[in-house]
């Protein structure tokens, strides 16, 4: 672990070097940023984290132990999308059965007659006429009534 601590301090003062020569050129927020990153290994070193990571990646047995965690995740997406691919029935549904399920999900999702006009066409709204009101005042809305049966409502 001496070697781990001794690349630490050399990967730090090399950075440190560069900061200074950065703080030389007068971009010291520059240079304080790449001082910050270079204390990083140092800091991880003496707190003993550096050891914990060398010991974790050159260890066989912690590889084995996620290579076992990535088969188990692969198992829980292949059988994640077998359900969803046989439907919330288990697959026990014919073709038949579910694409007339899925027909009546479509029609679920839009309003029940939405085509439909929302008034009977044989009501009429009548209102008395304004003073300043001319005769003629159901034509200022023929372009609102035009979009209006564009669109079927």
């Amino acid at each position: 672990m001496l070697a781990s601590t001794i690349c630490a301090t050399a990967v730090s003062v090399a950075g440190l070097g560069i900061a200074a020569l950065t703080a030389y050129r007068k971009r010291f927020l520059a240079a304080t940023r790449i001082a910050a990153f270079a204390l990083v290994p140092v800091g991880l070193a003496m707190t003993g984290i550096l050891r914990w990571l060398t010991g974790l990646v050159f260890d066989p047995g912690v590889w084995l132990g996620f290579g076992v965690l990535a088969l188990s995740a692969v198992l829980f997406m292949i059988t994640r999308a077998v359900e969803q691919r046989r439907g919330a029935d288990g697959g026990k549904a014919g073709r038949k059965e579910r694409k007339a399920a899925a027909a009546a999900a479509s029609r679920e999702a839009l309003a029940p007659g939405a085509s439909a006009p929302s008034l009977d066409p044989s009501r009429t709204v009548t209102r008395p006429q304004a003073k300043g009101e001319r005769a003629g005042g159901a034509d200022d809305f023929s372009d609102i009534e035009a979009i209006l049966k564009k669109h079927g409502i």
